[in-house]
Parts: structure tokens; C-alpha cells; sequence
């Protein structure tokens, strides 16, 4: 693939450095999942679930358990796209140390990437309130659908993260689910918008990091600060932080190189520019 001009600052100043690389919701877009700060955002726009709503407020979870038994099959439907290909054949090359990545789709891993830390966790498991037992959301899938025959949400629109915007009249009668180990409430194994980042992701963050000798944010606009606070590390050990994305972002003053592209033309063309 042809290189595009505006890649070259980012070329000059990643080639020759081991890089860790940060990723966000614009790496997925791609893949046909929404993101919530990119393009057609305002007109989707919603108020992301609080940690605190879900687990203090039963309507809440029925709610959520709703969207999600619509959104979980287009979220795992979704394929890898070109950018995630090429962050897996960087790595591959030794040009990536690991991703540290702000998604919960787990589509770099179905990309091939190894070293993966996920910040947020995955929508792939649900986790139990009460006793921590897991179960796999396929499994959690059939139960909720076992009891709810005849839910039907065909024409649901698809929203971030697995969630889907449905009318209040399909979610009153929907019926959640328990734990099956001890009936307790259930809950997908994310990061919730108020929840704290468990400290073994963060700590798995900042050690992949300090085993690099640069930072590539990919799609991310570092709003929230679970994924800025990298940025701020990586300044704090001398490491040149370069961000490929569309739109402003938190970290754009903090960055040597700023490049606005879209992620799966560009990864391909920087991955064959470094030598993947």
C-alpha cells in the first residue's frame, strides 16, 4: 500500500522505537461498531450507563439486559478490520511491544494481537455482584432468551459497546436472569462509566509502557482519563507520545506528532512503513 504523505512525521519519529500502542473506539468504528464521541455521535447521543445506576436501581439492569441481549449479537458478529490487522502484524515484527486498548470487543485478539491488555475488560463474560462466579455471555445469551420467548427488537438501533436503544414498552416485561451459582445479580465484565479500572489492568499498562520506547495512541480520544493517564506516564519517562485519530483529542498538547486519518487506511500504510 502507498504511503500517504501526512504519515511522514509519524514515520520519523516511531521508526527505529519499540512502541506501545493505546487504542479506542475508533479502531472498531470500521468494524460497524459505534463509537460514543465519533462521527454521528450527536445524533445517537445518549448518557452512557452509571456504574452506581446499575447496580443500585433494578430497572436499571433490566434495562441494560434488554439493549444487550439485541446488541450482544451485532457485537460479536463484528469482524477485524484493516487497522487491527495491522497492529497484529507490528507486533508480529516486533515493532509493537503490546496494545493496551480501551474496547471491549475483543477484536484484536480475533486479529491475532498476543500482548493485549484491556482496560475496560470484555463483553465476553458476565460477572456475578454477589460471589464473582463468571459465565460465558453466549450461555448468559440463551438463558436470557430462554426466558423471554418471543422478544422481538428486530429493528433496534445498534449503540456503543453492545447496547441498543429500545422502546419502554419492549423492556418492561423483559425478564433478567440470576447467577447460577447463588441467584445473585449479574453484570458484564466491563468497566461501567464511574467504575474504577481494576488495578491489575493498570498496573499491566504502565509495565507494557515502560518496556517501550514510544507511544502510539490509535483511535482513542482520551477523554476519559483511564486511558490519558498513559499519555501522562509516558511523558513522565521521556517517551515520545504520537496520536493517529479523527478529531481533537485530550492529549493533543501532549503529543510530538498529531495525525487525523482514518484508522484502517492509515495502520495499514504506517504497519508497511515500519517495516510490518
Amino acid at each position: 500500500m502507498e504511503r500517504a504523505a501526512d504519515l511522514d512525521p509519524l514515520v520519523d519519529l516511531l521508526r527505529g522505537r519499540r512502541l506501545a500502542v493505546l487504542t479506542g473506539a475508533g479502531c472498531s468504528t470500521e468494524s460497524g461498531i459505534p463509537d460514543y464521541r465519533g462521527e454521528g455521535t450527536v445524533r445517537r447521543a445518549r448518557a452512557p450507563l452509571q456504574f452506581a445506576e446499575f447496580v443500585g436501581d433494578p430497572a436499571a439492569r433490566r434495562r441494560y439486559w434488554a439493549r444487550s441481549v439485541v446488541g450482544w449479537p451485532r457485537l460479536r458478529a463484528a469482524r477485524p478490520n484493516a487497522g487491527h490487522a495491522a497492529l497484529a502484524a507490528l507486533e508480529a515484527a516486533r515493532v509493537v511491544a503490546g496494545l493496551i486498548t480501551q474496547n471491549v470487543d475483543r477484536l484484536h485478539a480475533a486479529a491475532g494481537s498476543r500482548e493485549v491488555v484491556e482496560l475496560h475488560g470484555a463483553l465476553h463474560e458476565a460477572r456475578c455482584l454477589a460471589c464473582g462466579a463468571r459465565e460465558a455471555r453466549d450461555a448468559l445469551q440463551a438463558r436470557l432468551l430462554h426466558e423471554n420467548p418471543g422478544f422481538d427488537a428486530r429493528a433496534a438501533e445498534a449503540l456503543p459497546d453492545g447496547d441498543a436503544e429500545l422502546p419502554a414498552g419492549l423492556v418492561d416485561g423483559f425478564r433478567v436472569v440470576g447467577c447460577q451459582a447463588c441467584g445473585g445479580d449479574l453484570k458484564p465484565d466491563v468497566v461501567f462509566f464511574g467504575e474504577a479500572v481494576p488495578r491489575a489492568a493498570r498496573e499491566a499498562g504502565g509495565a507494557l509502557l515502560r518496556g517501550a520506547e514510544a507511544l502510539l495512541v490509535a483511535g482513542s480520544s482520551l477523554t476519559v482519563f483511564s486511558g490519558y493517564r498513559f499519555v501522562r506516564e509516558a511523558r513522565a519517562l521521556g517517551l515520545p507520545v504520537a496520536i493517529l485519530t479523527l478529531g481533537p483529542t485530550r492529549g493533543d498538547g501532549d503529543a510530538q506528532v498529531k495525525v487525523e486519518a482514518r484508522l484502517g487506511e492509515a495502520l495499514p500504510a504506517l504497519a508497511s512503513a515500519l517495516g510490518a
